[in-house]
């Protein structure tokens, strides 16, 4: 009997996911007194990503947004080392890459988003050589120091593209780091620093959007809005740049690019019946409050592959594991799901080599402090201290232990 044909093993919480979003919700469910949890996640390695703007920038070590898969999964939680390759809500299973099918009693969805490097044409050929790299990428993190710590003259680009995108700061943190250290060497004035983004500002949130804009002038930043890269020819290192206001193009040759890449859903969730027809990218439908899914409440979703109007952030997840939890657990006792996310989000700006904004909001874009007494909303060394070092402990010894 083949593994596709065999009769599914049953497993009363599936979480699909080992990511930042699996690891705390399963770390929840443990502490809770669940005892029946079964992670799947083909990776062996676990990324802390926030670092990896700060290890681009030569503020940080990779390795210190590394551990090992293993060292991040509960005690007690069955992991398999599999991909998800298909989902059927209908018949309570998901089926993986090798085609071995498992039923659920709850499933929990947190596989993260794809990198969509061939989203541009030209990226994916040129990365990592001739001048190009992202942060997106850990080994390339390290090459993107390189790149600026070597650099003394001529063009740098940095670009953002359409649609959601994991920790949305990221695209123009990196040309600030960049800038500040340029300025500290003496030669910002002998670069052009270009900065590409597709929102009609830098910011949703006008408080610090109006900080990024003065941010951008004291280091001279071209601003390019509503604009997105759109071609890349690596060999002639020239970038092309749509203005989406009227179609209008630019091309811009490049010492250094870093580039981030257009971001979708997994395509076999994207491709299945629990992505939200709303979203051209994919992503899972979920009650904005109680993130279930709509049509299949048996069916959990959070993270960066949920269709939220918030920001894919794992401040976000923090806030957004607790009520997956909760509302887990009602209905496993047969109670209503009554715990509501409100769309917190967070979003660490560093904007200088020890300086950082701490941007936090909700669904409707509201400030939602949470340090006392502390204005967040101007640049701070001691919020780039928590960058650093406060919330990389706040993840590994809080979230991930279900504490925090």
């Amino acid at each position: 009997m083949t593994p596709a044909t065999a009769t599914p093993s049953h497993h009363q919480v599936l979480i699909v996911g080992g990511g930042t979003a699996g690891i705390t919700v399963a770390a929840r469910l443990r502490r809770a007194g669940i005892r029946e949890i079964t992670l799947l996640e083909p990776s062996e390695t676990h990324w802390y990503q926030p670092l990896w703007t700060l290890v681009g920038g030569g503020q940080a070590p990779l390795r210190a947004a590394l551990r090992t898969e293993a060292d991040v999964i509960p005690s007690g939680v069955r992991w398999l080392r599999e991909r998800a390759a298909a989902v059927d809500p209908v018949a309570r299973t998901v089926t993986t890459a090798s085609g071995r099918v498992l039923s659920y009693g709850r499933l929990v969805l947190a596989p993260g988003l794809q990198l969509d490097w061939d989203g541009v044409p030209g990226l994916a050929k040129a990365l990592g050589h001739g001048g190009v790299t992202s942060n997106y990428r850990a080994d390339l993190a390290p090459l993107t120091w390189e790149m600026i710590r070597r650099m003394r003259r001529g063009t740098a680009v940095f670009t953002m593209p359409s649609g959601p995108v994991k920790c949305g700061g990221a695209p123009q943190k990196i040309a600030y780091l960049a800038a500040d250290y340029w300025r500290k060497r003496g030669v910002l004035d002998a670069i052009r620093t270009v900065l590409v983004i597709p929102e009609p500002a830098l910011f949703k949130v006008p408080v610090f959007s109006r900080a990024l804009e003065e941010t951008a002038r004291r280091y001279g930043i071209e601003v390019r809005l509503r604009s997105e890269l759109t071609h890349l020819d690596g060999a002639a290192r020239e970038a092309v740049v749509t203005d989406h206001t009227d179609g209008t193009t630019e091309t811009l040759r490049y010492d250094l690019l870093h580039a981030v890449p257009p971001q979708r859903a997994p395509q076999w969730l994207a491709d299945g019946p629990l992505a939200d027809p709303e979203s051209p990218y994919g992503y899972v439908k979920a009650d904005r409050e109680t993130l279930q899914h709509p049509d299949f409440p048996q069916v959990f979703v959070l993270g960066d592959v949920a269709n939220l109007p918030t920001s894919k952030t794992g401040a976000a997840i923090r806030k957004q594991a607790p009520v997956v939890v909760a509302n887990l657990l009602a209905g496993l006792r047969g109670r209503p799901a009554t715990a509501r996310y409100d769309g917190y989000t967070s979003c660490p700006l560093v904007t200088a080599r020890h300086k950082m904004l701490l941007a936090e909001f909700d669904y409707d874009l509201r400030p939602a402090p949470s340090i006392p007494l502390l204005d967040t909303t101007r640049e701070r060394t001691d919020m780039w201290f928590l960058k650093r070092y406060g919330l990389p402990r706040l993840y590994f010894n809080g979230m991930l232990k279900g504490r925090a």
